[in-house]
């Protein structure tokens, strides 16, 4: 029978990494909390409507992305491309605008899109994603960015560098929308599969797109800042001195847009050059209209993702620094010496001390060796003599100095072990 390999675009998390994924989640945790963002953990599998009426029905994932089925009930569900769309709906659900007129949430876990598989890019994908709902004055947008800046420099990541722009709001982003289709007419072979679509559907998605023809096309086209609103000049203009008031270094990239049909007003991204070249770690804006598109109140709401995939591949640090290696391992020789390091080890455990042992009595070579491969700063090494002694030498792996210790007891072992630094 052949083997049965993981789907296609489906990435197992080995043990080796899954270190680094704990230290990205616990900084976020942690940062996150200073700022008074509180975590809700919302389904995997949605109502297919909530995805076609929040992200547009017109965006390349609702259109060509989404894991779409209907369930025995003749339902039509979909497993969530992104985080939004479900924590607004949560949000409106369960009344949280009730009791938390500004709400702060954050979310993570994995998120489902049938796009091709490709070097950082996978179909089950994870997103660190934060909302602030409730609020629409600019100190929001820049309470929020400043927060995610914090972060991403939390993990290590340097060279750090936002970008922002104004989408404009309902009032002004037509004509832009409009001025844009004008400057296409007549290029349109110029341009991809994709983008000769998006611009009979939804033209703006064009400013997104990667392929070179489109981007030399789309580099002199209007730019949306020359068509926002008063309001929505003023609101930009108190985001960025907001900003400037904590010094988050930041530059207005004109070109920008969003991908899905929510976003209004402000949007932004984070960039680093921790790679040798620029990569787009970050990206969010503001959506002050999608409770209403969901069935709720006009409230607005701005936010963004992290994909935390990429995220773990810009950290600076070595798999080594992730790793929570044993503090001590039990070379243990003999039947009765493997019947007393398995209680010991057992116990050493429970007081917090991270213990190993080779269940195979082997050889005491053999053992050390397995004891450097665990990374192991310590081993005890006990035999019979040992155990009549109740002495054992405790050998420093870095520094292959040895030291005898007191094995009467398990407290007494733990006692010595404290006292050696372990």
């Amino acid at each position: 029978m052949s083997k049965i390999t993981a789907v296609r675009g489906f990435k197992d998390i080995l043990p080796e990494e899954t270190e680094k994924w704990h230290f990205v989640e616990e900084k976020a945790r942690e940062v996150f909390a200073t700022f008074g963002v509180k975590e809700l953990r919302v389904p995997i599998l949605e109502k297919t409507e909530l995805f076609t009426r929040g992200i547009g029905e017109t965006t390349d994932i609702v259109e060509k992305e989404m894991y779409t089925f209907r369930d025995r009930g003749n339902e039509l569900l979909t497993l969530r491309p992104e985080a939004t769309a479900s924590v607004i709906r949560a949000y409106l659900e369960h009344n949280i605008h009730a009791t938390e007129p500004v709400a702060k949430l954050y979310t993570i876990g994995p998120m489902f899109r049938r796009e091709r598989p490709q070097k950082g890019r996978f179909r089950q994908f994870h997103q660190i994603n934060v909302e602030m709902i409730g609020e629409k004055d600019p100190r929001v947008d820049a309470e929020l960015m400043l927060m995610l800046v914090t972060f991403l420099s939390a993990v290590g990541l340097s060279d750090l560098k936002l970008e922002i722009n104004s989408l404009g709001c309902p009032k002004c982003r037509p004509a832009f929308r409009e001025t844009v289709i004008e400057f296409l007419n007549g290029k349109e072979e110029g341009l991809c599969e994709d983008c000769q679509r998006r611009l009979k559907t939804n033209p703006l998605r064009i400013f997104d797109c990667k392929v070179e023809t489109c981007q030399t096309i789309i580099n002199t086209a209007p730019v949306v800042l020359d068509f926002i609103c008063a309001e929505c000049r003023t609101h930009f203009e108190k985001v960025k001195a907001y900003l400037a008031m904590f010094d988050v270094f930041f530059a207005v990239n004109e070109k920008m847009v969003r991908g899905l049909d929510y976003y209004t007003h402000t949007a932004f991204e984070v960039i680093t050059e921790s790679l040798g070249a620029q990569n787009a770690v970050a990206g969010g804006g503001r959506y002050d209209g999608l409770a209403k598109e969901l069935g709720g109140d006009d409230i607005p709401g701005v936010g963004f993702a992290i994909g935390v995939e990429r995220l773990i591949s810009l950290l600076p640090l070595n798999d080594e620094d992730f790793s929570t290696a044993p503090h001590l391992f039990l070379a243990a020789l003999g039947e009765n010496a493997q019947q007393f390091a398995f209680g010991i080890m057992n116990q050493l455990r429970l007081s917090g001390i991270r213990a190993e042992m080779d269940y195979s009595d082997k050889s005491l070579k053999s053992q050390m060796r397995r004891s450097n491969k665990l990374r192991c700063r310590h081993t005890l090494i006990i035999g019979d003599r040992e155990l009549e002694e109740t002495k054992a030498p405790l050998r420093d792996m870095q520094t292959s100095e040895q030291k005898t210790i007191a094995i009467a007891t398990a407290d007494t072992i733990i006692e010595e072990l404290r006292n050696s630094g372990i």
